[in-house]
């Protein structure tokens, strides 16, 4: 029996398509402000939603017990509430689903023998990266929670990059089955193409740190910040100096700002380095894909500051981030192997 078949290269894609539908719920959540809407956590409970006016009612009071109502939607009514409590709802079913679509097959591709020794430990690597995510999100929520009606910057940052990586790691893991065969990698473009990769996942970490202290609100002009300054003097005001980089919401969107043109030279260079190289049709295609991606991404960026972050757009502006992740990693595949 032929191992590393295509049903298991399609269980693979298939958990790409979902990690990548829960990425595109989870920014709608953030940007509703729905992610504290459910203040408890019932792994097989919590997927029904409250059925019926009682139930409702019960959620809606001990929503209320909690700082974000309190402080930020004591007008809301219980529709105002249900509204809110969707998105949060349908993210966390989503991210059961995701973990019941990786096991019960993996147990039967195991099952089957169609799993090589190598597949088997990357497969438990993905596993162990989707459980880490749940908890993550838990722990994620569970900060605002108490005292401040805000969840930390720091977890929401640590839960969307860890869905990024286990995406990312996901696809990889389907293109090693996808493309068997190996030849000698280009080992300067694949190193390039691998510091393009990390300043990328830097950059979408300080996008995380952006939604986390609504930090895209903060200075709405571009290319210069407010007062027509390159770096505006509230980029700079707390102490020690490096708290500005990562708590300061008007130092975090300048680092922000800064990275997209480092993310965009990085990649140009890519195309640049390949040029005039002799590549294969999938290499030529991951770098059309990159320099596509990224101007795509720059511009939803920038409408997205100019604008004050309107919801479609900001849903918009991280599903470009995880386009260009894709296209990042096809590439860098396609470099090393």
């Amino acid at each position: 029996m032929k191992k590393d078949n295509k049903k298991v290269i399609y269980w693979l894609l298939t958990g790409c398509v979902l990690i990548f539908i829960m990425v595109v719920v989870g920014g709608i959540t953030r940007l509703t402000d729905s992610g504290l809407s459910m203040s408890n956590y019932r792994l097989i409970t919590g997927t029904i939603p409250p059925i019926g006016d009682q139930e409702w009612q019960e959620a809606f009071e001990f929503y209320k017990q909690h700082p974000e109502y309190q402080q930020y939607h004591s007008h809301f009514s219980l529709e105002d509430f249900k509204n809110i409590y969707f998105w949060e709802w349908l993210h966390r079913v989503i991210g059961r689903s995701i973990g019941l679509v990786f096991i019960i097959p993996f147990i039967y591709f195991l099952i089957r023998k169609q799993l090589t020794k190598s597949s088997i430990k990357k497969c438990l690597v993905l596993l162990g990266l989707g459980a880490f995510q749940g908890f993550l999100g838990w722990y994620m929520v569970k900060s605002g929670l108490v005292d401040m009606p805000d969840v930390s910057h720091y977890r929401l940052a640590a839960h969307l990059t860890t869905a990024f990586i286990t995406f990312s790691a996901t696809l990889w893991v389907a293109l090693d089955m996808l493309y068997p065969n190996r030849k000698p990698a280009n080992k300067s473009i694949r190193n390039l193409i691998i510091v393009s990769f990390i300043i990328l996942i830097i950059q979408i970490i300080y996008g995380a740190f952006i939604a986390g202290l609504k930090a895209g609100l903060v200075h709405n002009h571009w290319p210069l910040m407010n007062d027509g300054k390159f770096i505006h003097h509230t980029v700079y005001v707390l102490e020690p100096f490096y708290k500005n980089l990562i708590e300061n919401p008007s130092g975090i969107q300048f680092v922000h700002r800064i990275l997209a043109f480092l993310v965009v030279f990085s990649v140009f260079l890519i195309w640049k380095k390949t040029k005039h190289l002799s590549l294969d049709t999938n290499q030529k295609q991951g770098v059309n894909w990159l320099i596509i991606l990224v101007f795509v991404q720059f511009v939803l960026g920038v409408f997205t500051l100019i604008l004050q972050v309107p919801l479609w757009l900001g849903v918009a502006h991280q599903i470009g981030a995880f386009f260009l992740l894709s296209a990042m990693t096809f590439t860098l595949h396609r470099f090393s192997k």
